[in-house]
């Protein structure tokens, strides 16, 4: 066996290697189909306000207990004051918020899928 066989063998097998290659997605056109904008502007409507939330609500706490401390020392329950509740309220908005982010983002799934499958991109 020559190396122009082995040569040849290799061609031909890397040709038969970029044919089973998917087709690359041409992103500048996904990025302009209006079904994309769509998907984008869904998202933003919902994370934007999210994050907005969470934010001031987060900074709330220290507000409170920078300039508010005699009403945020008034306990509550038991030996809980407001502020080590107010603390405690964060972790469970924040799985709240990813609760809920959970839910809406198998819809946003969806929506990318079936964009996806009308540009003619099958996983």
């Amino acid at each position: 066996m020559s190396l122009r066989y082995f040569d040849n063998l290799l061609k031909s097998l890397y040709t038969v290697a970029r044919m089973n290659e998917p087709a690359k997605p041409d992103w500048e056109k996904i990025a302009a189909m209006p079904e994309f904008q769509a998907l984008l502007k869904a998202k933003r409507r919902f994370v934007v306000p999210c994050c907005i939330f969470f934010t001031i609500y987060y900074f709330s706490l220290l507000y409170l207990v920078g300039w508010h401390t005699e009403m945020v020392k008034k306990v509550v329950l038991g030996h809980l004051n407001i502020a080590y509740l107010f603390a405690l309220s964060q972790f469970f908005m924040a799985w709240i918020i990813a609760f809920l982010y959970t839910k809406k983002s198998s819809k946003f799934d969806q929506q990318a899928a079936a964009f996806l499958d009308h540009a003619g991109f099958k996983k």
